[in-house]
């Protein structure tokens, strides 16, 4: 009987354990993290193996692993940010898809503004000199007069040709 006591309690606790598991794995939302979500995630994650290949295409053994990874995180109830965070923390920032906006790569999201701001200001002040360079043809000096002696000899020589 009391052995009988034993594997009821243990039974029971199993029980109990795999209903502990699925309430937390279903915890997020109630449902299991759908393709969508997980995809989204994804989409901001590159290949660690592939040059320039986004996670949530990318067919590697690597990435169908990564993609199986960040479902299980989504249905232990991690956020997408943290998720990243993760994969940050373990690969670096090279697995990013967009380049995180603090210390030096925040230049890769001005340097396009400042760039385009310095071409204006280079074209303004190029067009206000040549602008101010051109002379006006219509306030220009009197061109000066040739003195009779030397058109006269210009004449001859010009005759002398022929």
């Amino acid at each position: 009987m009391h052995n009988l006591n034993r594997k009821l309690i243990l039974v029971l606790l199993i029980l109990l354990a795999s209903f502990l598991t699925v309430t937390v794995v279903y915890a997020q939302d109630g449902q299991p993290p759908t393709d969508n979500d997980v995809l989204r995630v994804a989409k901001q994650l590159y290949c660690p193996v592939c040059p320039n290949t986004p996670l949530d295409v990318c067919e590697t053994k690597a990435c169908l692993d990564w993609r199986a990874q960040i479902r299980d995180q989504l249905a232990q109830g991690w956020t997408d940010q943290q998720i990243i965070d993760y994969f940050v923390t373990q690969y670096g920032e090279r697995v990013l898809a967009e380049p995180q906006r603090k210390g030096f790569t925040s230049l890769v999201w001005f340097f396009p503004l400042i760039a385009v701001l310095l071409g204006i200001g280079i074209v303004y002040e190029v067009l206000k000199n040549w602008r101010a360079k051109k002379p006006a043809l219509a306030t220009s000096a009197p061109l000066p007069q040739i003195p009779d002696d030397i058109l006269k000899k210009i004449e001859r020589e010009i005759q002398e040709m022929d």
